[in-house]
């Protein structure tokens, strides 16, 4: 008889299988706001946001880096459809921080030049190398 008071959590990215373990709660961050789910939660989908996403079970909690996708919960088991994820020691905190400052480059450009779209392609890269430098630094 499977363990009703638990649920399994699996990260996947569009490069394959990211995280996969049991736990006692999730926490992610939506569209709406956070979203902490224990077992039994009633079945939900959801949009993320390019935040962090905390595993918690026994008594450790694994962070990664998650940028967008979509969560879908049922039956204790949640899955999270990423564009790009990334465990907390899997980050090159070193890399992060040169994607950081070349975001911020990108985004003095596309506002000198008053590109929307580059702009917000920038902006958004910005936000993934933070999401992935505060991950990587807990």
């Amino acid at each position: 008889m499977a363990d009703n008071s638990v649920l399994t959590v699996s990260i996947v990215t569009p490069d394959g299988k990211v995280y996969e373990h049991t736990a006692d709660m999730l926490v992610v961050s939506t569209m709406s706001g956070q979203l902490g789910i224990m077992a039994n939660h009633v079945p939900i989908i959801a949009t993320l946001a390019v935040d962090e996403t905390r595993v918690k079970y026994d008594d450790k909690e694994d962070n990664i880096a998650v940028n967008g996708g979509f969560l879908e919960f049922s039956n204790n088991l949640a899955t999270i459809v990423a564009d790009s994820a990334e465990n907390q020691e899997d980050i090159d905190i070193a890399r992060a921080e040169n994607a950081k400052k070349n975001a911020e480059e990108r985004i003095a450009a596309a506002r000198q030049r008053q590109d929307k779209a580059a702009l917000d392609r920038a902006q958004v890269a910005l936000r993934r190398a933070i999401n992935r430098i505060n991950v990587a630094k807990k």
